[in-house]
């Protein structure tokens, strides 16, 4: 069986035909940026949270794979693409030769991060949910009309900065928000990401640490 790294999908002719083809077909549904640039941001802190909290580099490096291959069930429909997404994984990471005890990692991470139907199953999906319930900001909005901007569009488009921040020694992993209150409200960030903030609250538990909320300096959770 080969290692395969984030790298190899990065420059792998599918995967990215996938994920281009994901952000433009949602972008048609007015949704938010779903493609490379979430992908690999997705990959970088699913990897990042489970090398600050000392997990091998394995894997590390399939929390990687897992955000770089989440979003591409958004290619076929919205709903459910989770699910779709890992059945799509599948031939890629076997045409790949990743084993099946990794690939069993993977698949169950894509298949576990939506906020609807999704839960934290193993350390990869954990870090998964992490990561890619943190990616608010600003440049993921890409409807350029104001006027016709929609609470999602209003919440991204507000946000100026996110981070996610693990400390290995409190076990806390918080997320950093600076948002401009007069684009958006703080209660409009709540009342659509309060059902992902559990989640993330859920996914941070499976890792041994508290999950925190930092909006504008102020520790809401």
């Amino acid at each position: 069986m080969t290692v395969i790294t984030v790298a190899d999908l990065r420059n792998d002719y599918e995967v990215n035909v996938y994920l281009n083809c994901s952000t433009k077909y949602l972008g048609e549904l007015g949704f938010t940026e779903h493609g490379q640039r979430h992908a690999n941001i997705v990959a970088e802190r699913a990897a990042q949270v489970l090398a600050d909290l000392g997990y091998s580099e394995r894997e590390c490096q399939l929390a990687a794979i897992s955000g770089y291959l989440h979003d591409i069930g958004n290619m076929v429909n919205r709903y459910n693409h989770g699910g779709m997404g890992a059945a799509m994984a599948y031939p890629i990471l076997t045409r790949l030769q990743m084993p099946p005890e990794e690939i069993a990692m993977v698949l169950a991470a894509i298949g576990n991060h939506e906020e609807e139907r999704g839960n934290a199953v193993n350390s990869t999906a954990a870090a998964l949910i992490l990561a890619d319930k943190s990616d608010v900001y600003r440049s993921r909005v890409t409807n350029t009309d104001f006027a016709k901007f929609e609470i999602h569009d209003r919440v991204n488009y507000a946000a100026e900065k996110s981070s996610l921040i693990v400390n290995k020694e409190l076990r806390t992993v918080t997320l950093q928000l600076s948002i401009d209150t007069q684009i958006c409200p703080v209660m409009e960030y709540f009342e659509i990401f309060l059902v992902r903030m559990i989640m993330c609250r859920r996914a941070a538990d499976f890792l041994d640490c508290q999950f925190r909320l930092v909006i504008n300096g102020i520790q809401l959770l």
